[in-house]
Parts: C-alpha cells; sequence; structure tokens
C-alpha cells in the first residue's frame, strides 16, 4: 500500500532490503542470445554509475546490481540475486502500481516512476525515487528482456520541501498553522469518507487593536504569541486543529464533530482561557474573544458555505456585545439574507416602479372632517410580497437610496393630492409626507420640493413635510437652513413621534414648526374611561397646552377607539389618526371618502 509522507506525495510502503544480489558476470542463469549480450554491455555502466541500479528479468527477479545499489542498501550487491524488485523497493503494495510494474516487465509500457519509503545502509528510513525501464530484445521486435531498475536517495530533497512546506503553511508569529493549512485541512475532513460531521469555532479578539495602537506591534506579536499558546492548550485533548487565520483572527478545527454540544464546550474553554491576563514585558493585558460557531453534516458542505456560516456567526457575538460565543442560526441567517437581498436591490426597485403609497387619514377630533392624509409607502417585491416601511425605510436610509425614494414618493404624493384639489376643490385636502434627514444633508432638499410643487401644481399650504423629534431637535446648520426655507416657500413642516426623542421644548420657539404628531405611546393610554395612569393624561394635556401656545397644531396617532377619540378631542387635539377612522388605504378610496361616498 502506498502511504502519506509528511509535507509528501502518496508512497509506497517501507521495504526491508534483501541480503545482497550476484553481479551480472556471476549470473548462474544468464539470459541467451542478444540478452545476454545487451547486458554483457550494462556491466561496464554498472561498475561506473553512480546511479543506484539492477537489472530484472521478465519474471520481476534481480539478474545483477551495482556497487552503488548495495551502498545505498547497506548490503553487498551480489547477495541481490534472485530477489524480487517488487519486494525490495517497495512496488508490489497498491494494485495500481502492482499492474503499472507487470506492464513494464511485459514491454507494454516504457517505465514506471514512483516514490518509495525504503532502509538506508545504516538503517534508517530514506525517501528513494525508484524507476523501472523496460528493455527490449532488439532480434525479437517489441518482446521484452526484462528491465532496468534505478533507485535515487532523494532523503535531502523531500526533507527540505517538508520544511519549505513547513514554512509556507505555519504562520512566523505564533508557529500555528496558516490559513492555507486550515483550508487544506478543513477540505480534507469535507471529503473524508469517515468525517460525518465537522465543527469550527471562529475567533477574533476583543481590544486587541487598542494593544497594537498603544503598545506597539512588537508588544502586540507577542500577545499574539500567547494566545496561541493557550489555544494550543484547549485543543491538545481533543488533538483539534488549531490555526491563525491572519491579524487577531484565530480558527480551531473539529474534524469529527460528534455534535454542536462539543463545539460550544469547547468555546467556552477557549474564553475561559483568554479571560485570565497575559503578563508582557511589564505590562498585565487583557482582552477577550468573540466567537462564532459552526456545527453541521459534512455531507452537501463546502469549506466556502462553512468559513461564510462562521464569519457570520462571528460578526453576530461581536453585534451580541463581544466576549461571548454565538452560535450559527439558520432563521437569523436567513433574515440577515433577505436583508442584504433588499439593501441591494433598493435602487433597481425604485427605477422599476415597484413602490406603491397608501394613505392614512387625518381626522378633525371636532366633527369628524377630512383634513389631510399621509402617505406610506409599500414595496410591491416580486419575491417576498407587499412590505411595510419598517422592513426597508432603514436600509434606504444606510446605502443611501433614501434619497431617490423619498424623492418619488414626495413627487407621486404631490401629484396625487393635486388630483384630489381639482376633482374636490371646496375640500382641501393636505398630503403629509415623511422626510429622512439624509435626504436633507445628501440632496437638495429645497429645490426639489420647488420644482415638484410647480410640476404638479400643488399649492405649498397643501403640503406637510414630516421630521422625526430626533432629526428636527438635532438640526443645526443646513438642515435648519432647509426647514426655513421651505416654511418661507409655505410648507408645513411637523414634528413626527413627537415626546419620544430629545424632547429639548426650548427648540420649538426657533425652529419653523407648524404641527407636533403625539407619539402613539401616549394616545395608548386613553382605551378606557379609567386610565391606568393619570400621569399620561397630565403629559399630552400639557404637550397641547404648549403647543397651541406656540401656534402649532396637534394630530393625535395610534387612534383605535371611540372612547379615546372622545378624551384627545376634550383635551384639545385637534386632528386624530389611526384605525379607529380608516387604516392606510389605496388613493381611490380617498377619492371615495371626499366625494361622501
Amino acid at each position: 500500500m502506498r502511504e502519506q509522507a509528511e509535507g509528501g506525495p502518496l508512497v509506497s510502503r517501507e521495504s526491508e532490503p534483501a541480503e545482497c544480489s550476484r553481479d551480472v558476470t556471476e549470473c548462474d542463469n544468464p539470459i541467451p542470445g542478444s540478452a545476454a549480450a545487451e547486458l554483457r554491455d550494462y556491466h561496464a555502466a554498472f561498475n561506473a554509475a553512480r546511479t543506484a541500479m539492477a537489472l530484472v528479468d521478465r519474471d520481476g527477479r534481480l539478474l545483477a546490481a551495482n556497487p552503488a545499489l548495495g551502498s545505498l542498501l547497506g548490503t553487498d550487491p551480489a547477495g541481490l540475486a534472485d530477489r524480487r524488485a517488487a519486494e525490495l523497493v517497495g512496488l508490489g503494495g497498491d494494485e495500481r502500481s502492482r499492474d503499472a510494474y507487470q506492464d513494464v516487465l511485459r514491454g507494454a509500457r516504457e517505465r514506471l516512476r514512483r516514490t518509495c519509503r525504503l532502509k538506508s545502509r545504516d538503517g534508517h528510513g530514506m525517501w528513494a525515487e525508484v524507476t523501472i525501464e523496460s528493455l527490449r530484445q532488439r532480434d525479437q521486435g517489441a518482446r521484452s528482456a526484462g528491465a532496468l531498475l534505478s533507485v535515487e536517495d532523494v532523503t535531502e530533497q523531500r526533507e527540505l520541501a517538508a520544511r519549505l512546506r513547513h514554512l509556507q503553511m505555519h504562520d512566523p508569529v505564533t508557529r500555528l498553522p496558516n490559513r492555507a493549512l486550515f483550508f487544506e485541512r478543513l477540505s480534507a475532513a469535507l471529503r473524508s469518507p469517515t468525517s460525518g460531521r465537522v465543527g469550527i469555532c471562529y475567533l477574533d479578539l476583543d481590544g486587541f487593536k487598542a494593544v497594537n495602537d498603544t503598545l506597539g506591534h512588537a508588544i502586540g506579536d507577542r500577545l499574539l504569541a500567547a494566545v496561541a499558546t493557550r489555544l494550543l492548550a484547549c485543543v491538545a485533548e481533543g488533538g483539534h486543529l488549531a490555526a491563525r487565520l491572519g491579524g487577531d483572527e484565530f480558527a480551531l478545527l473539529v474534524e469529527e464533530s460528534q455534535d454542536t454540544e462539543q463545539l460550544v464546550a469547547l468555546a467556552d474553554t477557549v474564553l475561559s482561557a483568554l479571560q485570565r491576563p497575559f503578563d508582557l514585558e511589564g505590562h498585565r493585558l487583557a482582552v477577550s474573544a468573540s466567537i462564532g460557531v459552526v456545527e453541521r453534516p459534512t455531507a452537501g458542505t463546502s469549506p466556502t458555505c462553512l468559513m461564510q456560516a462562521a464569519d457570520t456567526t462571528l460578526y453576530w457575538a461581536k453585534a451580541d456585545g463581544k466576549a461571548r460565543w454565538t452560535l450559527f442560526d439558520p432563521e437569523r441567517n436567513a433574515h440577515r439574507m433577505t436583508r442584504q437581498s433588499l439593501s441591494s436591490t433598493l435602487r433597481q426597485a425604485v427605477e422599476r416602479g415597484e413602490f406603491v403609497l397608501e394613505y392614512q387619514p387625518l381626522v378633525a377630533l371636532s366633527g369628524g372632517a377630512l383634513r389631510g392624509v399621509e402617505a406610506l409607502v409599500r414595496w410591491e417585491h416580486p419575491q417576498f410580497g407587499r412590505l411595510a416601511p419598517n422592513r426597508f425605510i432603514g436600509l434606504a436610509e444606510e446605502n443611501g437610496s433614501i434619497v431617490q425614494l423619498g424623492h418619488w414618493v414626495l413627487a407621486e404624493s404631490c401629484r396625487r393630492a393635486r388630483a384630489w384639489q381639482k376633482d374636490h376643490p371646496d375640500e382641501p385636502l393636505f398630503v403629509s409626507v415623511n422626510v429622512a434627514v439624509r435626504q436633507v444633508w445628501d440632496s437638495d432638499l429645497v429645490t426639489d420640493v420647488a420644482e415638484i410643487l410647480d410640476e404638479t401644481g400643488l399649492p405649498p399650504e397643501l403640503l406637510q413635510l414630516e421630521l422625526t423629534e430626533s432629526a428636527v431637535m438635532g438640526s443645526a446648520g443646513q438642515p435648519l437652513q432647509a426647514l426655513h426655507a421651505l416654511s418661507e416657500m409655505g410648507v408645513r413642516i411637523a414634528i413626527d413621534d413627537f415626546g419620544t426623542g430629545y424632547s429639548n421644548l426650548a427648540y420649538l420657539s426657533r425652529l419653523p414648526v407648524a404641527a407636533l404628531k403625539l407619539d402613539g405611546s401616549f394616545v395608548r393610554g386613553f382605551r378606557s374611561p379609567e386610565h391606568p395612569n393619570p400621569a399620561d393624561e397630565t403629559i399630552v394635556v400639557a404637550l397641547v397646552e404648549l403647543a397651541h401656545r406656540l401656534g402649532l397644531t396637534v394630530t393625535a396617532e395610534c387612534v383605535e377607539n371611540a372612547e379615546q377619540a372622545e378624551r384627545l378631542r376634550r383635551i384639545g387635539c385637534d386632528t386624530g389618526q389611526g384605525w379607529f377612522y380608516s387604516r392606510p388605504v389605496a388613493a381611490e378610496r380617498i377619492s371615495a371618502m371626499l366625494g361622501g361616498r
């Protein structure tokens, strides 16, 4: 059988050399005819050659061996006669090598070259490159007269190659296997028929960058080496692989995992080991680790997929607070993948017209007349169906597509509001549109609004822009200037979700705000006549009174029943918005409401 040497290719099993072989001239049974002449021609070469050689007959027995072969094997070459060459150099072990060897002896193949493990003259193992070359009889066509065996000691080359491979496959700072060797072992584990499951603990040091930046890279390298020592101690009992993948990232590979509990126990061991301080050159350093844990069957798993899962799980461990392990969660990963898919297709979705608007009425608490509507965007996603704003607005703000999307919402809302105004001139209806802070910073909102109003013909007073309290209260510079410019244009500015942000009431006297929208958390306390927390009503009363003193109107959000509506009316709220009046509906339904149907 062939065996694997560390750092080398598959080779033959070690064979004991025979005692000796006879010289060609002393052979008792020389090959007759032209073969004998050919052997005599080789005799001089045998004695002079530095390469260890022997002649082999068609049955695979040695006819003659030169002094170099005897020296290599540590025996008298004359004593090797009649020894089988396959046994001498280990060519009969595996079926493939055995068949190829027989082909050479029969003349069906010109040569065979194999690297084998033999014993040298001092009894130690050595690596040898063995070549068997067919000898054909000139007077009998292609018929073989046997073969020439040559053996070359390649131990030094193999050892040098092994040393070079070790350097290539190990990290110079920690002496641990590096990324290349880790992935080689991982790939082998996934291919192995005996390994049913595999697991990875993928860890990143918390606080390492601070050590590197403050104490220098020399101390940083010492710390990495110390961490490596502790990791080796953690995996020593199980014989698992610990590797440094780069920077302050390490990975532990469990090639024949038992179950998830085994990986979790290993992660706990690592966390405990790294919690102890490191004393390095007079510095006591404290670091921790965040660990992503992945364990799964090898079937159907690739190294890339496994490491992507490990990387994702490590990110979760960091996001969840660091200094902990986190187990891979398919559902959480599916949500992340969905989030990434939505984020990457937002811009194209606007261009493809996948967004639609619904409108929720704002109703006068006194009299019940329809005063305005809030435009609410929905995404008609081709794969996930209709998506509410909470599924994609945050993503749009993160990747900047909120500017493009916001412009479309604003233009479509104004176009629809203008149509209602023309169809119902005696029932003026304003449209309220949400604006993200990034729209103010990353676009010329004032110019956009002016152009849209001009194109649609909508009077400015029928447009209300809603910004969150935290955005408005923190306005300064460009955002504040934009708000003033919009207000001077005649556009109404409203603070959405009032009461949940900064609540710096001094800003209300400085900002061009026309309306406050009370957050639904206040309104929900008005569901029954016996309010469980009277303080909520006291706060609402104070906010409404303050707003009115400043000349602002107040809209109560999330009105769900008649009792709430009546109490809010008595308190002094101007308009209400919520399911008590209507859920968000299509534009056609608003037209029907205006028509009295």
